[in-house]
């Protein structure tokens, strides 16, 4: 178990100084000169100066490099070029916003997608299970942005039965929870059709085995074999989807703030590229790929947990 998990950390440190190398390297990529852009034209040259030592980008590429690097290692995600704030603060106070949003968004669409998952293995190729197919794949194929526009301009400007914009109030927990409604449904409706397809095939494959006949011999309900003996060995697949899942909302879930005007990393992102303040947009993208990375480990490591078969192959 501990050799298992000396791996997957080095793994996952790996993948997370590569994404370091390709943040520096994309964000000096961006299009304009970010001096110009932030200050506006009428900016005086020694403005500029000021601006460029204070952002470090007068020193070369590769001095560059080694200080990011250098203070990523020692903690230090920098300072906001236009308030001096540390870059971390600035990152922590965005961040419960987009990860109340992620857990919302995959704990419905795991319920739900679990549940109709089940249910098709138990209808297998039935006109039901069909339905539920091409509801599910459906489900895949329409991108979360678009279900963003259009739940907004159905539930909150048509209909208007729920808040379009902002998070709530602040200490009203009720508000709250109805401003989580519609971007929570638009981020998490795609994965429904994953986790569902994906329950369906655990089950169906694991529906053939040995024991599931044994239990049935012995005139077991067929709800009883599916919730007790099934689904605990269907739904390891599953876990893994899910971690990979939760750090693809931490991404997806920039489109969702930005239609919806909610706080959060996707947003702050969003704002900081605009405003070519490079140290915020870094330390967000690489708290945001440290998140990806935790949740995939811990996934794996669950996973190798319930299943020791996993760590036996590796």
């Amino acid at each position: 178990m501990g050799l298992y998990f000396l791996r997957r950390l080095g793994l996952s440190v790996a993948i997370i100084a590569v994404a370091m190398s390709i943040l520096f390297i994309i964000t000096h990529m961006i299009p304009g000169d970010p001096v110009s852009i932030a200050l506006g034209p009428r900016a005086t040259t020694e403005m500029k100066e000021e601006y460029r030592a204070r952002m470090g980008i007068d020193l070369p590429i590769y001095v560059q490099y080694g200080r990011f690097v250098s203070h990523v290692l020692h903690g230090n995600l920098g300072k906001d070029v236009f308030s001096g704030l540390p870059v971390l603060n600035i990152v922590s106070s965005q961040l419960p916003h987009t990860v109340i949003l992620v857990c919302v968004a995959i704990g419905w669409s795991a319920i739900l997608g679990i549940i109709l998952g089940c249910f098709s293995a138990l209808h297998r190729n039935s006109i039901l299970d069909r339905f539920v197919g091409v509801i599910t794949v459906g489900a895949i194929a329409i991108p979360s942005f678009v279900v963003s526009l259009y739940s907004l301009l159905l539930f909150a400007v048509t209909l208007k039965v729920l808040p379009a914009l902002g998070a709530g109030e602040s200490g009203d927990i009720a508000d709250q929870l109805k401003h989580l409604i519609l971007p929570g449904f638009a981020l998490g409706l795609g994965w429904v059709g994953y986790i569902a397809r994906m329950v369906r095939a655990s089950m169906l494959e694991v529906m053939g085995e040995n024991f599931i006949r044994a239990a049935k011999a012995y005139g077991l309900p067929e709800t009883t074999i599916v919730s007790k003996y099934a689904l605990k060995i269907a739904i390891l697949p599953t876990v893994t989807l899910l971690g990979v899942g939760v750090g693809n909302m931490l991404s997806g879930a920039s489109f969702a703030e930005i239609v919806f005007s909610r706080p959060g990393i996707g947003k702050l992102i969003y704002d900081m590229v605009l405003m070519r303040n490079f140290p915020v947009v870094q330390g967000a993208v690489l708290v945001t790929t440290a998140l990806f990375v935790l949740c995939a480990l811990m996934a794996d490591m669950l996973n190798s947990i319930l299943d020791p078969r996993v760590r036996a192959n590796l």
